[in-house]
């Protein structure tokens, strides 16, 4: 490389951000320009070693506009929630600015913005890839820019549910009451250290794009659904409280069924709403009831499926449930394939499984419904990678070439 290329980046830097899994729902806005949402909720958050977005920013004055490229391809930068993260960033780097004039270093605001970001896990398939990606978004513009404090409020306005993906663990963003949206933000209501006996078996079932997205389905649930307005103003609050609590006391009995509980009432909502949106599947609705036959045989709750708008079943259990419930999901849903990689992420032992059980539990088998389960735990919040040789732009600010 020529000293001329490498002069040309002026500043980069690299982060990556978690998905989250809501166990107490957000469905509806009551501002669609703020992302402000209808009621609060609770998520956890996933570890990054399964499921992460990683987002290198690069600005420099030789750049003469704003480019993105998402997952090697490039894509439109002026999508307006993507511009509202930029302006908001910058506005802040400004206001930052105003205030100390010591900072002579600091990014010139009119240099331009090359992003790349690239998901290890499918896209829009209902698996949070909005949430990790706006989270990893504004983190990695506000290290570039030197923004500090509250970012889950600018997280937020990329989308509503990247701003739980700000915090590791397990994460409350809280419904807030002001027009502005200053109070709308994320708060960690424990580390992911606090329950280390927790896993996270997702099982994917489709990573095809939704025929609804979730803008489109909660914007028309808000305008017809009775049962929504109900679960906002009732239900979730007195929920919420209790959710903490058996996060707290790590009580998975408790934690598990309101999982369940949440899931379901959230998908009632969807069916309300006229029309009626469906994010479940048949074969979503067979891992339900395989839910549900395995903790009647064991006779309390041992696992707690959630599903957010897509027919993707997230299913938290104990670690000393994992590998019973992954050989009864592979009983039950034959891989298509030999089943090599029907397994990823964190490793299972094989088990076998008692005749009762299989009795009891493994109903008729349907054959390749499953396409592979990951298996994952709750993880950190966004990462800074320091490393140059990690950035996904080279030193000419394009997308490096991966092998």
């Amino acid at each position: 490389r020529s000293a001329m290329a490498e002069e040309r980046v002026l500043a980069a830097v690299t982060c990556t951000a978690p998905v989250n899994i809501a166990v107490i729902k957000y469905w509806g806005k009551r501002d669609n320009d703020l992302i402000l949402p209808i009621n609060s909720s609770l998520s956890v958050t996933l570890h990054q070693d399964q499921l992460k977005t990683t987002t290198t920013a690069a600005a420099s004055r030789d750049f003469t506009e704003d480019r993105l490229w998402l997952n090697g391809e490039e894509a439109d930068v002026g999508h307006p929630r993507l511009q509202a993260c930029l302006r908001e960033v910058r506005r802040l780097a400004r206001k930052r600015r105003g205030s100390s004039t010591e900072d002579t270093t600091a990014l010139s605001l009119s240099y331009k913005v090359h992003i790349a970001t690239e998901n290890n896990f499918p896209t829009a398939a209902g698996l949070a890839s909005s949430a990790a990606g706006y989270a990893c978004l504004v983190s990695t513009l506000a290290r570039l820019y030197g923004v500090e404090g509250e970012l889950s409020e600018v997280a937020r306005r990329g989308s509503g549910s990247a701003c739980r993906s700000m915090l590791g663990g397990f994460v409350q963003w809280q419904r807030g009451e002001r027009p502005d949206g200053r109070d709308s933000i994320a708060q960690q209501v424990a580390p992911e250290t606090h329950w280390p006996e927790l896993r996270v078996l997702v099982l994917v079932v489709s990573g095809e794009k939704k025929q609804v997205g979730s803008t489109a389905g909660m914007q028309t649930s808000v305008d017809t659904s009775p049962l929504l307005k109900h679960r906002a103003e009732v239900v979730v609050p007195e929920r919420l409280a209790l959710m903490v609590r058996h996060i707290r006391e790590r009580d998975f009995e408790g934690f598990g069924q309101l999982t369940m509980q949440d899931s379901n009432q959230f998908h009632a909502t969807c069916l309300d709403t006229f029309p009626p949106i469906f994010y479940l599947n048949d074969i979503s609705r067979h891992i339900i009831a395989l839910a549900h036959r395995f903790n009647a045989h064991h006779g309390c709750t041992k696992v707690a499926y959630t599903f957010d708008a897509g027919p993707n079943a997230v299913i938290f259990m104990l670690a000393d449930t994992v590998a019973e419930f992954v050989e009864v999901v592979r009983r039950s849903f034959p891989p298509a394939t030999n089943g090599d990689q029907f397994v990823r992420g964190l490793p299972v032992i094989s088990a076998s499984l008692p005749e009762e059980l299989l009795a009891t539990v493994v109903a008729e088998p349907v054959p390749g419904a499953v396409r592979y389960i990951l298996h994952t735990k709750p993880g950190p919040g966004p990462q800074f990678l320091d490393d140059p040789s990690q950035h996904l732009l080279g030193a000419d600010g394009l997308p490096r070439r991966t092998a």
